[in-house]
């Protein structure tokens, strides 16, 4: 099994980390456009296997594709960040326009490969990626919903001193601050729900905690967040290499679920082989359903930047 990661920053280089030492998949390709920065991250790595006991082989390139032939998984981090001064649009259309030449470039090697979308803004690039290719929609998967839902499990678990395997959480919506849907009605702890034991005050204040858990950390780093990120990421491409059935929440392309047509935006999905094998439509209450339907006026309303993109 094989892996392209494209982008081998910070995020990149974490899921690569983590794939090999979990044994995820056999081989990962690191690529960057910075001259030998996917080589020298691929090195450290490798230089940790004698130690950490992994048999995975990571390489890397400098934009050279052709090292990423017959990926199974193509990871997609590539993209710059908002700029000062720079509008919305013109992010939407320069990180577009990165995500087309690495998936355009990766497709002519590995046709048959699921992609992972990183970049952000999440959702609408994963819609950038559907336009552009044309490819099925189970093969284009946006991580954001794993990584938000990894996130509230964690809050849940400070909060109310709970060991973290033991408590379940999944997050919907969109994969931003005032856009995800931290559903605390199904939030649970070995199986019983936390509304059970816990005040609705409380619940509301880890969802709000969990809502803000990235500007939270890039307040303290000073940058974005990595090893999270990386890690959900790495959990996505073990479900999919490894048929592993689970559901995680995923930005997905969605024909009709929860009423909505014609978007990528965050659910519960059964990841597999396949990449998307099926969606999971909860039985959302109506505030629920409310806040889904906010979440999804708001990602359409920037996916508009995408409009003089896509022509």
């Amino acid at each position: 099994m094989k892996v392209s990661i494209i982008g081998a920053g910070n995020v990149g280089a974490t899921c690569a980390e983590v794939i090999a030492n979990r044994g995820i998949a056999s081989e990962v390709v690191l690529v960057d456009i910075v001259e030998g920065y996917a080589e020298g991250k691929a090195m450290d790595i490798m230089q940790c296997a004698a130690t950490s006991g992994f048999d995975t082989v990571v390489s890397g390139s400098t934009n050279d594709y052709s090292k990423t032939a017959n990926s199974n998984v193509v990871v997609v981090t590539s993209g710059i960040p908002r700029k000062p001064g720079m509008t919305r649009e013109e992010l939407i259309g320069t990180n577009a326009a990165i995500v087309k030449t690495v998936i355009e470039s990766a497709l002519k090697f590995s046709k048959d490969a699921i992609f992972v979308i990183v970049t952000n803004p999440l959702d609408t690039m994963a819609l950038a990626a559907l336009k552009i290719t044309g490819l099925p929609k189970n093969r284009i998967i946006g991580m954001g919903g794993a990584l938000d839902s990894s996130r509230f499990r964690y809050f849940l678990s400070q909060k109310f001193q709970k060991p973290m395997a033991d408590v379940e959480g999944l997050v919907i919506g969109g994969h931003g601050d005032t856009t995800m849907i931290p559903l605390t009605r199904f939030a649970t702890y070995k199986g019983v729900p936390f509304s059970e034991f816990a005040s609705e005050q409380d619940l509301e204040e880890v969802a709000k905690q969990t809502m803000v858990g990235g500007a939270t950390l890039t307040k303290l780093l000073g940058t974005s967040a990595w090893y999270a990120p990386g890690a959900s990421v790495s959990y996505i491409v073990d479900c999919i290499l490894n048929d592993r059935k689970k559901m995680v929440p995923c930005s997905a392309f969605l024909q009709g679920e929860y009423g909505v047509k014609d978007l990528f935006i965050g659910v519960p999905c059964i990841l597999g082989k396949n990449g998307i094998e099926s969606i999971v439509e909860f039985n959302l209450n109506d505030a629920e359903k409310a806040k889904f339907n906010a979440s999804v006026e708001a990602i359409l309303e920037t996916n508009k930047g995408l409009t003089n993109f896509l022509g």
